[in-house]
């Protein structure tokens, strides 16, 4: 595999950072934090972690101008993985503290229904509804690990790369362009989810540019 930058991992003050960073050196990948916009506009693919609350991560974003950096290396092509709050900030707006978010793929994030239990924690099946290079070699409704009482709700069907059931069937996957994003934790999925890591690489360095457009 060629030789590339390190992959950029967002420090927004939370989530579990040095996690993530160690499932990709575990694949051989190398990963760095940053919390600054510079290193982010440079990256050749960005990943954002995910754990804690959209207004406290937005907050951040906004006040270090991160989430302009963000939304600039998306619009230019930087392939883009979001984890957990990583796929709801992607979103035009959220019910957790009635916000905006990144805007970046059309739609909003709500809370879980009542009836099962909110936080859902643990594992469960991920049901593809359409293909994605990230998801070779990983068979459909294989299981993983959710943490998380808010989900997203994509305005585009095209949007939703998997579902999965929780009270409701939800988006468990999005995607658009060079943008990828899962409810779950892979870093916490095991080998499947260390899979999912090792493709969005694989994807990346694919193209002559050091990263590629990762949906179909």
């Amino acid at each position: 595999m060629p030789a590339m930058e390190p992959i950029v991992i967002v420090d927004y003050g939370a989530g579990n950072l040095r996690s993530v960073q160690k499932a990709f050196e575990h694949l051989g990948h190398a990963a760095a934090i940053a919390d600054d916009p510079d290193t982010v506009a440079k990256a050749p693919a960005i990943v954002f972690p995910g754990q804690g609350a959209c207004p406290p991560a937005m907050a951040t974003l906004n006040r270090h101008g991160m989430a302009d950096a963000l939304r600039q290396a998306v619009r230019s092509g930087t392939p883009f993985f979001g984890v957990c709050l990583g796929l709801q900030l992607l979103f035009d707006w959220s019910e957790e503290g009635d916000m905006p978010g990144l805007g970046i793929i059309p739609g909003r994030v709500v809370r879980l229904p009542r009836g099962p239990r909110v936080p859902h924690m643990g594992w469960n099946e991920v049901r593809l509804a359409r293909s994605h290079p990230v998801f070779e070699g990983v068979p459909d409704e294989s299981l993983f690990y959710f943490v998380h009482s808010y989900h997203a709700v994509p305005s585009r069907p095209e949007s939703v790369v998997a579902t999965t059931d929780h009270g409701i069937a939800f988006c468990s996957v999005a995607a658009r362009d060079n943008v990828i994003a899962t409810q779950f934790h892979p870093e916490k999925s095991g080998p499947l989810g260390l899979r999912l890591y090792d493709n969005f690489v694989r994807c990346v360095v694919s193209s002559p540019r050091g990263g590629t457009r990762v949906s179909h």
